[in-house]
């Protein structure tokens, strides 16, 4: 059974690029004729896609759709046989019924075990024996390799989307920490402390009282004299955690303890010409440690699931839909840390930070 699934992954490779070579040269007279290329042999025609069915068979049995009720809203990978899996934690923060299907079952009691704001994955657990677990890539694919993904997925079937790897691994975002107090702070003066210049409704620092005019002296104990101080305190910080805080307020001390909360959910993203053609994008959509770029024209709810190769294994986790040409996945051998981290600090009874 084993060597027939990769025989039939093999083939995929030499049997893609003849296929877009022949309907090129094949289609010439009917292109001349009709002004266009017959259905058949159009770049997403049907005769195309059945060369990619390997692949789609390894998502169909590897991968997971998450729910939202009776609505799909992210993609999922398969990491341990007993249930455990993987998917782009903000997608999921705050739903109500959170369900999964793998390949043609449903499993309704999802725990969500763990995360890690740093690379906005969470960790899911379903009550399961026995599932396919994906297998993963090495080397990591370079620049031009092609990439297989879940596309559109119905109640029982997945859809292909097939691109590029369209630019080297790297770091995205200005790493800028991925929780917030919900602030903005004026560092143009030499005053001590951080002045509060403007405080977001709906953050943390509103909950707690905060007001324009505050100056922070201290997060935790510690002094904060620069914005780099308190990038450094946050960076190690998961949304829900709570500082303390004293600052002073019209020459008064004061000590607060505020709740962080993720970026992107009180601060809206500046929003360039680009995004503006780009249609919906990921609600986190940058500052990731480092990322593989894809052109896979990729919806907000296709993130989450498996990044394939032509052999049907495993080169990342797509984590972002970016813009209306950029799809970003975590390249496998951090995703394989994180997983590791996620499952060691769950059977040891502690969360991963």
């Amino acid at each position: 059974m084993i060597k027939r699934r990769k025989s039939k992954l093999s083939w995929v490779r030499s049997r893609v690029a003849p296929m877009f070579l022949l309907a090129v040269v094949s289609a010439a007279p009917a292109q001349q004729q009709v002004g266009q290329l017959e259905g058949e042999l159009r770049l997403n025609g049907k005769e195309t896609w059945k060369a990619f069915d390997p692949v789609r068979e390894v998502l169909q049995k590897s991968s997971a759709v998450i729910y939202d009720g009776w609505k799909s809203i992210a993609y999922g990978v398969i990491v341990s046989s007993d249930g455990y899996l993987v998917t782009k934690a903000s997608e999921i923060e705050g739903v109500k019924e959170l369900s999964v299907r793998v390949n043609r079952e449903h499993f309704k009691k999802v725990k969500v075990v763990s995360s890690t704001v740093e690379w906005d994955v969470a960790l899911l657990k379903v009550e399961a024996q026995g599932l396919p677990v994906i297998e993963w890539a090495e080397p990591e694919p370079t620049h031009g390799t092609w990439v297989v993904s879940n596309g559109s997925t119905t109640r029982r079937d997945r859809r292909l989307r097939v691109g590029i790897i369209s630019a080297n691994a790297r770091k995205v975002g200005e790493g800028r920490a991925p929780v917030v107090l919900g602030v903005t702070l004026d560092t143009s003066g030499e005053e001590e402390g951080l002045p509060v210049k403007e405080v977001q409704e709906d953050s943390g620092a509103s909950e707690a009282g905060l007001k324009s005019g505050d100056v922070i002296l201290e997060m935790e104990g510690r002094e904060v004299r620069r914005m780099e101080d308190l990038q450094e305190l946050l960076g190690s910080k998961e949304p829900g955690d709570k500082i303390q805080i004293r600052l002073k307020r019209e020459g008064e001390d004061l000590e607060v303890e505020v709740e962080l909360k993720r970026r992107e959910s009180v601060f809206e993203e500046k929003k360039t010409r680009n995004d503006a053609m780009s249609g919906r994008v990921s609600k986190r959509r940058s500052d990731f440690p480092r990322v593989l770029q894809t052109d896979l024209p990729l919806s907000v709810r296709s993130v989450g699931g498996p990044l394939l190769n032509l052999e049907g294994h495993c080169v990342g986790m797509n984590i972002a839909r970016a813009n209306r040409c950029e799809t970003f996945a975590i390249p496998a051998k951090e995703l394989l840390a994180i997983v590791s981290l996620l499952i060691t600090g769950e059977e040891s009874g502690g969360g991963a930070e």
